[in-house]
């Protein structure tokens, strides 16, 4: 009784964490933000070509709207505004700025009865996907409630120790599953609430990973299910994360779509740094959408191209990564159904997949290979990423076999290069994976740096595709080191104070802090412990990672899959495995 009890307690606090985040199936839109319910308010509105309301009251009816009252009550009185009439859709586009705060409030005044039909505030002004428009990450299906509660709870089932429920490894299930609460207020268009709860967890986990990967773990957790069962419902689950992507068509972030366009650039002669589609050349080639903006511009090439101008923002392998399926899979210059992002997502998905079954099966043989399989196939937010096709498993990817391959210290190096070539926060594992597992030597580094630095000089030799080298390095460092570090963004509690808003916290002092205690924890890591196994090396990595993601300024779901491969390592590995000897690769 005492076993179902606690089983009972852990299964509702289950529901309570992942439940809000499937629940987000459709979310507050601008459409409810208040006015005209009551006929008798409403302006009569005779058939003529120009607008039935004035100015003055159009912005009137907009300032009174309950959500735009309520975010203007943290600026001074009195804001700039300004209301434009659109007479094709007979609708008032309504602006309101604020000091130094810049624009604070947008949104859409229908002129025949005055209803506030949209209405954005705060960060919901510049950022579309701050406006909780469901699907647009992950798709539909996925964020629905029916699919996302199942998958929690299956992987908190299949990976806990139910010998031992009452247990930090079910706490560690239950962190992970618990990023679905901020997801939840992030798809009801609530980014001042979905962004402080993403902290929690991030600095939990880090807390955990140095806690193991300096303490180690008191007991090895103990997979109840058959290997055959975790196994039977992981291949499932992995049909089913395909079969979803490729019913998502439409689904291909800018992020895949960045991806697409630099393999095409590689595939005809040129590199993505300064050479993305851009809008307002001399001609354009489609339609203004929604928003009256156009998409479509024809380029330096003469070639019709849907704008992405600030796609060249990655490492090059990111792109590197695009080149065999935009050979195969062609793109037409738009961003339509992009099946080269859809096959690299998939391809590289299922190497992350590969990779965490040869690291179990290395270090803990069949039932460990598996559980880190069903974990990730498991988890919620990999098929987020996966449905979004993102490049965010590229880096998880190469670093988990560069894992596998870590008793070689050329394929260490290899694969910090690589991985942080794709993505800069793998830079910050240099030093922990330069002194596994016994500290420097000079055989050690010398095969280290000469991996890392061939890597790299693969990596680059796309510049050479330019007639300039410097000037491509210039515009490297302009477009990504410089963009990355000077972004703003409302996804972070830290970047916050750009609002200027009462009540809304200045915290990038504290930010600038933890950034200096992430750089100083990678320093640790390298040299404490002095002699380090699988365990400490898969937690510490995580350690690092997480460390960065939580101080990060723009921080997004999609990065969990960068982290994940290494904690769940850390979770499930047996705590007596010690490092494997050096070897020539």
């Amino acid at each position: 009784m005492k076993r179902a009890a606690m089983a009972g307690a852990l299964a509702f606090a289950l529901a309570v964490l992942v439940a809000p985040a499937a629940l987000a199936a459709e979310p507050t839109t601008g459409t409810t933000a208040g006015g005209g319910d009551n006929p008798l308010d409403q302006p009569f509105a005779p058939e003529t070509d120009g607008p039935t309301m004035t100015e003055r009251a159009v912005v009137a009816r907009f300032l009174e709207a309950p959500k735009v009252s309520s975010w203007l009550a943290r600026y001074p009185s009195n804001p700039t505004t300004d209301a434009s009439f659109d007479e094709a859709t007979r609708r008032w586009t309504v602006k309101v700025w604020s000091g130094r705060a810049g624009q604070v409030a947008l949104g859409r005044v229908e002129d025949g009865d005055g209803r506030v039909s949209e209405a954005w505030t705060g960060p919901q002004v510049a950022w579309g996907m701050a406006r909780g428009r469901v699907g647009s990450f992950g798709g539909k299906v996925l964020n629905a409630w029916w699919m996302w509660i199942p998958l929690s709870v299956v992987f908190f089932v299949g990976l806990a120790d139910w010998r031992r429920l009452r247990s930090w490894h079910s706490l560690d299930l239950l962190a992970l599953l618990s990023f679905g609460l901020s997801l939840w207020f992030f798809n009801r268009g609530d980014v001042l609430t979905s962004a402080p709860l993403a902290a929690p967890p991030l600095a939990y986990l880090l807390v955990r990973m140095c806690w193991i990967g300096f303490r180690g773990r008191s007991f090895t957790p103990v997979l109840f299910w058959p290997v055959w069962l975790l196994a039977a419902v992981a291949v499932f689950l992995g049909g089913l994360r395909v079969g979803l992507n490729l019913e998502t068509p439409r689904g291909v972030i800018d992020v895949g779509y960045a991806g697409v366009i630099g393999g095409d650039r590689i595939l005809h002669g040129r590199a993505p740094y300064g050479n993305m589609p851009v809008a307002g050349t001399e001609r354009s080639c489609g339609k203004k959408d929604g928003d009256g903006s156009i998409r479509d511009w024809i380029q330096d090439n003469g070639r019709c191209e849907s704008s992405l101008p600030r796609g060249d923002t990655y490492g090059p392998v990111a792109y590197l990564a695009y080149v065999p399926a935009a050979l195969v899979l062609p793109w037409s210059g738009k961003w339509d159904s992009l099946p080269a992002a859809h096959a690299t997502a998939i391809v590289f998905d299922l190497l992350v997949v590969l990779g965490l079954f040869l690291v179990g099966r290395r270090l803990g043989g069949p039932t460990l290979a598996v559980g880190l399989v069903f974990g990730w196939m498991a988890f919620p937010f990999t098929a987020y990423a996966l449905n979004s096709n993102t490049n965010d498993a590229i880096m998880p990817a190469i670093l988990i076999w560069g894992f596998w391959l870590a008793a070689s210290p050329v394929a260490r190096g290899a694969a910090v290069a690589l991985s942080g070539w794709t993505k800069f926060a793998t830079l910050l594992l240099a030093p922990l994976w330069l002194t596994y597992p016994n500290g420097l030597s000079l055989r050690g580094v010398t095969r280290f740096a000469a991996a890392f630095v061939v890597a790299s000089v693969l990596a680059f030799s796309i510049l050479l595709l330019e007639p300039s080298l410097v000037d491509t390095l210039r515009t490297f460092g302009e477009h990504t080191f410089r963009y990355q570090l000077d972004r703003g963004s409302p996804f972070s509690p830290w970047d916050w104070g750009q609002y200027h808003a009462r009540g809304i916290p200045d915290l990038g002092a504290v930010q600038l802090i933890l950034q200096v205690g992430v750089l100083a924890l990678a320093g640790v890591v390298a040299v404490i412990p002095h002699r380090k196994g699988p365990l400490q090396l898969a937690a510490l990595s995580a350690a690092v990672l997480l460390g960065f993601e939580l101080t990060l300024t723009h921080w997004f779901y999609l990065y969990i899959p960068w982290f994940l491969p290494f904690v769940l390592v850390a979770l499930l590995l047996p705590s007596t495995r010690f490092a494997l000897e050096e070897r020539a690769p």
